[in-house]
């Protein structure tokens, strides 16, 4: 069992940063690919980025350039880090671990209780 617990958000004006962080539970933080997604009232839950076990980025076409995923493995955190923010990146955001059966024999799946970010000024 993985829990996420998901710190960071809050209001910030346009053109603005925030930093998300999830800090994740277990001793095997370090296999799981970790990811954040967001949604925004009426819409459907959407991937911003993801990192691999092993390091690699996949960012979502509209904030590529202005956001970053990292991870520190020794903490078993992963980090968003949001820069020239929009009004349309309001949206509650949601940290994600995923490990599929082929690295831990079932697929596991596990979500925080997500972190609200509001843009406006």
């Amino acid at each position: 069992q993985v829990q996420l617990v998901e710190s960071g958000g809050g209001l910030v004006q346009p053109g603005g940063s925030l930093r998300l962080s999830c800090v994740a539970s277990g001793r095997i933080f370090s296999i799981y690919a970790m990811g954040w997604y967001r949604q925004a009232p009426g819409k459907q839950r959407e991937l911003v980025a993801t990192i691999t076990s092993g390091g690699r980025r996949n960012y979502t076409d509209s904030v590529k350039g202005r956001f970053t995923i990292s991870r520190d493995n020794a903490k078993n955190t992963v980090y968003l880090q949001m820069k020239s923010l929009k009004p349309e990146d309001t949206a509650v955001y949601y940290c994600n671990a995923y490990c599929s059966v082929y690295v831990c024999s079932r697929e596991y799946n596990y979500w925080g209780q997500g972190t609200q970010v509001t843009v406006s000024s």
